[in-house]
């Protein structure tokens, strides 16, 4: 994937996903804390999707923390594996969450789906930090 096309992907997400363009805050200084954290939100989205192609047989607890990988599991209904999943797995499994097909023809998840699915799976982890009484 050429950089210019990641960059195109990149302002996507945070046009589309992140809904960028219909935040109505007041004040400059409240819109440019709200840039901040989608800008993060964005570049995070595109890096998973870029890494899980290009280097799928990554060790996912590189980019992903325990509850989010379980709660990934959770919502897919799926086995946590016995053996640590690989980044792809793991955003296959996300991207399924966020309504990809996992069809052969598919190919690889897309940042959309990738973005729907890690929305879920975040709350999810989070609904598991709070069970056990971890709070963020």
């Amino acid at each position: 994937m050429d950089r210019l096309r990641c960059i195109e992907i990149y302002f996507h997400v945070l046009k589309n996903g992140c809904e960028v363009e219909s935040l109505q805050l007041g004040a400059i200084d409240r819109l440019e804390r709200a840039l901040a954290l989608f800008m993060v939100v964005a570049w995070r989205v595109t890096y998973l999707m870029r890494k899980g192609r290009t280097c799928p047989d990554l060790d996912a607890t590189l980019f992903f923390d325990t509850d989010e990988i379980h709660g990934a599991h959770l919502l897919a209904k799926k086995k946590m594996p016995s053996t640590p999943p690989t980044l792809n797995q793991v955003v296959r499994l996300i991207a399924q969450i966020g309504g990809f097909l996992t069809r052969k023809s598919d190919g690889e998840p897309g940042a959309k789906t990738i973005w729907r699915g890690l929305d879920k799976v975040l709350t999810a982890a989070q609904t598991l930090r709070a069970l056990r009484g971890e709070f963020d």
